[in-house]
């Protein structure tokens, strides 16, 4: 599962699909293929290539394909190895061509079905299950291929995001989307379909976004749309180039944009990883079942704000996995004498995937007998994916700006994945699994009501510009997103901040709190909430000024040494990620008005690529 790239019109195709195909290379693959439809000659051209498109567009310019239909894939392995066997799209008969993004976990016993009534399998891949579905759904009834598909959609468990051509429908192609995304780019006289809008920039700016359910008929001249059976319109949207990843658009900084994409990385993030119920574990790699399967605890390592990440992790490792997890430095982890625990899965967190120490420290632990290694990255061609066992990617796009944000959360997402799928090998109830997946299908709408804080968080960033020094306060989970917080202050406004947990505050940090201190806490309505407050009320016994990030039903209010944000309800499991975002717009808008280069800031680089 990966890139999917689609075109119809009234020009040759070829050019187009591999325009698309480039333009999602950054979300990594193995693989790349595309089918053409020859209208002509009544058949369908399929060119599979593993390795880079550019070895698919050289075999696509010595080929006879061509033709004005075709539907085009980059493909990252969860089922089969990487081969051209297994790369999409996949053919039934020779007819009948289609691209999936997505896990289908019920494939085994559908192609058990299939096998029964004659058909034979060439891959190793659950996606060659559904095209085989569509073709005896065609052979049995006297329908075409849009019925088809929704028949065949009607029993795929999982998430799927489809596109199907077929020479017997010669003039559209079919599209089904559930839990994986797709759109539809509009043309004049032409259409186009895509995973990500990315893709189709060269063509078109207006896009249909379908949405869970949906399915669509494209053809050169109209896109009609279903939802259960029922007929529908979509909104067509129209996006400016200016709000392409390396551009600031309207927003002031690039923080700031990365910042308010947060419900978008996650939303892509989370695609096609979970089914309605569960998490799919198989996105985490080929050999991800049979590892974590053994797996017993978890060791994290990574530096910085993926640290930080890691650190938050902990705490959903052992309370929903029930599962010992140790987090490490990577700068200090392999200067120690490391006693690896039988059956330990090594997991490493990097925005860039090219991080010195977290290499360094995946070189250490591939000799020390951990039982798998799983990278968490944001770029899938970057050595630590390269390096690890398993991978899994954060689809956060580019990240510009040198404070991370937009990456902090999507590895937060992808940690939270991979804590509910070991806690299913270790008796997570059904029930339980499926409170946690509904709570993380909410979590985009939640970060959208949250941004909307930015603008009473911006009034009260000015109570921070003349100050030198800030104290973050935290217990349980929000201790690390303190840290998070702490580290994203002093990253990009030079304010010397420190974060501690909220009951150390008695152990000298108490020392430093007089009103020229400020002092933030985070303070969701969870077990933790009235230690807290015993805690909060030290500081203003002391005459420190506290500025608290708060759920509604917490029980703050305003005084003169008290500011209250209230911060949109969420459970106690999504709660590091929400509380994390306030986090983020308060230390942007501190450097703002103190003038510092919030996307550069002095002597930090983005990638660090030195111990």
């Amino acid at each position: 599962m990966c890139g999917i790239v689609g075109a119809i019109g009234q020009r040759k195709v070829t050019d187009i699909l591999i325009e698309g195909l480039k333009r999602l290379e950054y979300r990594g693959y193995d693989s790349a293929g595309m089918a053409v439809l020859d209208k002509e000659k009544g058949r369908i051209n399929c060119i599979k290539k593993l390795g880079k498109v550019a070895a698919l567009e050289e075999a696509v310019a010595h080929s006879s394909a061509k033709g004005m239909l075709g539907i085009a894939h980059t493909r990252w392995a969860t089922h089969g190895k990487p081969s051209e066997a297994n790369a999409h799209p996949h053919c039934s008969s020779d007819g009948l061509a289609l691209v999936h993004n997505g896990i289908i976990e019920n494939y085994l016993s559908l192609k058990e079905g299939l096998i029964k009534s004659g058909y034979e399998f060439i891959t190793e891949t659950d996606t060659e299950v559904i095209v085989h579905l569509i073709h005896a759904e065609l052979n049995k009834s006297d329908v075409g291929v849009t019925q088809a598909v929704k028949n065949v959609v009607s029993v795929l468990e999982g998430a799927y995001g489809l596109a199907i051509i077929s020479k017997d429908d010669p003039d559209k192609i079919v599209v089904a989307r559930s839990g994986s995304p797709l759109v539809i780019g509009v043309g004049i006289g032409e259409n186009f379909i895509a995973s990500d809008p990315s893709a189709l920039g060269q063509v078109t700016d207006r896009f249909i976004y379908l949405e869970e359910g949906d399915i669509a008929e494209v053809t050169n001249k109209k896109i009609t749309i279903w939802n259960e059976g029922v007929e529908l319109k979509r909104n067509i949207v129209r996006l400016r180039d200016e709000m392409e990843d390396t551009v600031k658009g309207d927003y002031r900084h690039f923080m700031l944009k990365e910042i308010f994409e947060q419900k978008s990385a996650i939303t892509n993030t989370l695609a096609g990883k979970l089914s309605k119920t569960h998490v799919l574990e198989q996105a985490f790699g080929l050999e991800a079942q049979a590892i974590f399967e053994k797996t017993k605890s978890v060791q994290i390592v990574a530096c910085g704000t993926s640290y930080h990440a890691g650190m938050i992790a902990k705490f959903w490792f052992e309370n929903i996995a029930r599962m010992p997890c140790s987090v490490d430095i990577a700068s200090e982890y392999r200067y120690r004498n490391i006693l690896v625990p039988e059956n330990c899965l090594f997991v490493t967190v990097s925005q860039s995937g090219e991080t010195a120490d977290t290499l360094a420290a995946l070189k250490y632990a591939k000799e020390s007998g951990y039982e798998g290694t799983l990278a968490i990255c944001n770029v899938p061609s970057s050595s630590l994916v390269r390096e690890s066992n398993l991978s899994i990617m954060t689809v956060a796009g580019k990240e510009i700006g040198v404070a991370s944000t937009k990456a902090f959360t999507t590895q937060l997402s992808i940690l939270s994945l991979l804590a509910i799928s070991l806690a299913r090998h270790r008796g997570l109830a059904e029930q339980e699994e499926a409170l946690l997946v509904e709570d993380l299908q909410h979590l985009p709408g939640i970060i959208e009501e949250t941004l909307k804080l930015d603008g009473l968080i911006a009034k009260i960033s000015h109570d921070f510009a003349e100050k030198n020094h800030a104290l973050f306060l935290g217990r349980g989970v929000q201790y690390p997103v303190a840290k998070e917080g702490a580290l994203k202050l002093k990253e990009i406004s030079y304010i010397h901040a420190e974060a501690y947990p909220a009951g150390e505050l008695k152990h000298g940090p108490l020392a430093l709190v007089d009103n020229e201190m400020p002092v933030i806490a985070i303070a969701p309505n969870d077990e933790l909430l009235e230690k807290l407050k015993s805690n909060l009320q030290e500081v203003i016994a002391r005459g420190g000024r506290l500025y608290v990030f708060a759920d509604a039903d917490a029980g703050f209010s305003n005084d003169p040494a008290t500011t209250v944000i209230n911060i949109p309800h969420c459970s106690d499991f999504l709660s590091p990620i929400i509380y994390t975002i306030p986090l983020q717009l308060l230390s942007y808008h501190v450097a703002v008005i103190k003038g510092t280069d919030v996307d550069q800031p002095r002597n930090l680089a983005k990638s660090v690529t030195v111990e």
